[in-house]
């Protein structure tokens, strides 16, 4: 089980409960007009760090073939599973999470969010000729890039920024450190879970994301928690129609604090069927420098923020735990 870290985590100003005690999260319906689309998702980033699309245009063939081939490649006996092992953090993982002892209770397989990475790999996750995996993989990420750039584009002209490509552009690169992991929280009766302990058992411990945007989706099962006021931990529905999407870090240091990075969780799973969770994390080149825009600078709100390299933001998450709060390392005295 992962332990707590006790780091400063940023948690949402607001918490609205349903009737199950399960957090309301701001549905952002990507069909509305489009500056109340930027309105609502600022306001969201502001208050959760966290907001659902719907009506997103994302094929449910493109969503259903790579949740497919997923379940099929952590369906195989875990002797299989290990020989793809790649170089970490990339390739299959079990358990261990990070560089510095964290552990959870789950499976999974990160590969970087461009075509040839996943090519090279796609021998390895499907059962299937090699093509259907990699054609799979591709076109999953080709749609989501193509929802974060648009909500990208959405955040830019809420704030006022005057190209609004400032912020997409960082993602659309062809260096993008951009990353696609699927992460497998086996049902309750598998034999390798942990059976001690009592209490709440985490699958994957506390958190904020590096990257700019995470764009999220699990097949129908339970398990995402996030941090409210008060340090409370909240059940966010699963929504397999919808796509969540989190603030990352980047993004709060980027829009100089304005937009909140939102911590959180995941739960093991408890129940008879597996948890799949699909997450594309939306990331800029290593070069890239990370530095409050202009436009949420004022006398009244100076930087808060240090300029780094998205290379200097991963050197120093590398030598951290999984629950520090990394922005921490460039925050202005």
């Amino acid at each position: 089980m992962v332990v707590p870290s006790q780091g400063s985590p940023m948690r949402p100003k607001k918490a609205k409960k349903g009737n199950d005690g399960a957090l309301v999260v701001p549905t952002i319906d990507m069909t509305l007009e489009r500056p109340r689309k930027g309105e609502l998702i600022a306001k969201a980033c502001e208050e959760y760090g966290i907001f659902k699309v719907v009506n997103h245009g994302v094929s449910i063939d493109v969503i259903n073939r790579l949740e497919k081939h997923g379940l099929g490649f952590f369906a195989k006996p875990p002797w299989e599973k290990q020989q793809y092992e790649g170089e970490r953090p990339f390739g299959y993982g079990c358990r261990n999470i990070g560089f510095n002892g964290d552990m959870g209770e789950l499976e999974y397989l990160i590969l970087h969010a461009h075509d040839l990475n996943v090519d090279e790999k796609s021998t390895s996750i499907s059962n299937d000729p090699a093509s259907s995996f990699s054609s799979a993989a591709n076109n999953y990420v080709r749609a989501i890039k193509s929802l974060a750039t648009d909500l990208l584009h959405l955040i830019t002209d809420a704030l006022q920024v005057h190209d609004k490509r400032t912020l997409s552009n960082l993602i659309n690169d062809p260096q993008t450190d951009s990353i696609l992991r699927l992460n497998h929280y086996p049902q309750s009766n598998n034999d390798w879970l942990s059976n001690g302990g009592g209490g709440e058992r985490i699958g994957f411990g506390e958190h904020t994301d590096p990257q700019i945007l995470t764009v999220l989706r699990s097949n129908g099962v339970d398990g995402l928690q996030v941090c409210v006021g008060g340090g409370e931990w909240v059940g966010v529905p699963a929504d397999p129609s919808g796509f969540y999407v989190m603030v990352g870090d980047a993004l709060q240091a980027l829009t100089n604090g304005r937009f909140v990075s939102v911590r959180h969780r995941a739960t093991a799973n408890s129940t008879p069927k597996p948890r799949l969770s699909t997450v594309y994390f939306a990331g800029p080149p290593l070069s890239a420098w990370i530095t409050p825009l202009p436009e949420t600078i004022s006398t009244q709100n100076p930087s808060q923020y240090l300029p780094f390299t998205w290379e200097d933001y991963k050197n120093a998450a590398y030598g951290s735990r999984l629950g520090d709060c990394r922005l921490n390392f460039f925050k202005r005295k």
